[in-house]
């Protein structure tokens, strides 16, 4: 009998030794962040020309502030408006809607002039989603919009945001990536990756580019 819990007692002890050894990987005890510096970025999503609806469709001017599209925190939102201002030129000349938010505390005076709004364009202040609180959505469909077109910053903040919500709401989206800026090249590769593979809502979104918007 003792001969027997003598075994029992060594097997338990290596039962339990394997299992210290094993549970670990069969737990997932190693985090994305562990795994950070071996994760390979995924191939990038497709960019496409798209012709838009000029009666069913709205331009979303986010954030284009100076609180939060600078040279010292975002260079990049700064480079962007000479093009951004194209896209906007051209989308009144269609006649097409444009709207304006705006961020971290900004007033209309602190938009650039280059991007100045033009009378009867509206002007929400609100957080990340610029559907939050704000009169956006009602003056769309009021437009009998459909679509909208999103530029702005922060890639991973207002545009991520809005975008989604927009999606969510029943809107198509459009993104032209180079309309989108960021702090760093990575938030907006990020931001490209994530709206074109969101589950559910990743079919409303089309990625293109500023010239690959046709009126």
């Amino acid at each position: 009998m003792i001969d027997r819990q003598r075994f029992v007692i060594r097997l338990s002890a290596c039962i339990g030794a394997v299992a210290c050894c094993v549970l670990p990987s069969l737990t997932g005890a190693e985090t994305i962040i562990d795994e950070w510096g071996s994760v390979k970025a995924p191939p990038p999503p497709a960019v496409k020309p798209v012709t838009i609806d000029k009666a069913t469709t709205a331009l979303l001017m986010l954030d284009f502030n100076e609180q939060t599209c600078n040279m010292q925190r975002r260079p990049r939102c700064v480079a962007s408006i000479p093009h951004v201002r194209k896209l906007l030129e051209a989308a009144r000349t269609a006649g097409v809607p444009v709207a304006y938010t705006l961020g971290g505390g900004g007033k209309p005076a602190d938009l650039p002039k280059e991007l100045e709004p033009a009378a009867g364009e509206p002007i929400v202040t609100s957080g990340l989603d610029k559907f939050a609180n704000t009169e956006l959505e009602s003056f769309l469909k009021g437009k009998g919009v459909k679509t909208v077109i999103t530029v702005g910053a922060a890639a991973h903040g207002a545009v991520l945001y809005t975008a989604s919500s927009a999606a969510m709401k029943g809107f198509k989206v459009i993104i032209p990536v180079d309309g989108i800026s960021a702090d760093n090249a990575y938030a907006e590769q990020y931001t490209a990756w994530h709206l074109a593979n969101v589950p559910v809502i990743g079919s409303a979104m089309t990625l293109t580019t500023l010239d690959g918007v046709k009126f």
